[in-house]
């Protein structure tokens, strides 16, 4: 699965990393690692792997086959439940974007679910690219355009609600389904409101639903 796993994708895993008790998350170098890194350094770098006889405390492994897409339930990134079990939770608002999920790869997916449809009516969408970079990139592939057709709001690349600055704070009450990495009390500027965390192909279907959806539906 790793070993499958684009560059934009293991950023998104190392990040989170630390909500699951870690101090840095750290993938080993292999060749996507390298194409990424050769057409960005702008000086020397060193490629650092464990020894051969390296010894580990735990090693663990999952069967990703058997995992649903998962979803953080206020306010702790870790109180996380399979998309299933979450219930009917309706949201004021969708963000797609953010340092976590934030990237080409993941407004691939959001366009992709988005094209020809439009957001729910009472569901603001906040499409946030990571980087001026994305964001150029996106309205190359025509990401852009479809997601404003989708009446998504296209907000400048950034933290954006993330961390309640900018277009999203949120309302006294208000629910909001984000792809960013945190969602603690307050985090997108009201202590009375509740995130949920999710993928941004969860985000992109509940925006079209007006509710937490299953994006397996879609």
């Amino acid at each position: 699965a790793v070993e499958n796993l684009f560059i934009d994708g293991r950023f998104t895993m190392a990040n989170m990393a630390i909500e699951a008790g870690a101090k840095a998350g750290i993938f080993m170098v292999d060749s996507r690692t390298l194409d990424y890194i050769k057409s960005r350094a702008k000086r020397k770098y060193k490629v650092y792997e464990p020894d051969e006889n390296a010894e580990y405390d735990r090693i663990i492994e999952y069967d990703i086959s058997e995992i649903e897409p998962q979803v953080a339930l206020p306010h702790l990134p870790s109180n996380t439940k399979s998309v299933s079990q979450v219930g009917e939770i309706e949201i004021d608002q969708a963000v797609i974007g953010s340092c976590t999920n934030g990237r080409l790869e993941d407004f691939a997916v959001a366009a992709a679910i988005l094209d020809g449809r439009k957001r729910h009516p009472q569901t603001r969408l906040i499409i946030a690219p990571a980087s001026k970079k994305v964001l150029m990139q996106s309205i190359e592939f025509g990401y852009i355009q479809t997601f404003i057709e989708a009446v998504a709001i296209i907000v400048p690349p950034g933290c954006a609600a993330c961390l309640g600055l900018h277009q999203g704070v949120l309302g006294d009450g208000e629910a909001c389904l984000s792809t960013a990495n945190r969602n603690f009390k307050g985090r997108m500027g009201n202590t009375e409101a509740f995130i949920y965390l999710a993928s941004p192909a969860t985000a992109a279907v509940s925006a079209i639903t007006g509710e937490i959806t299953d994006p397996r539906e879609v």
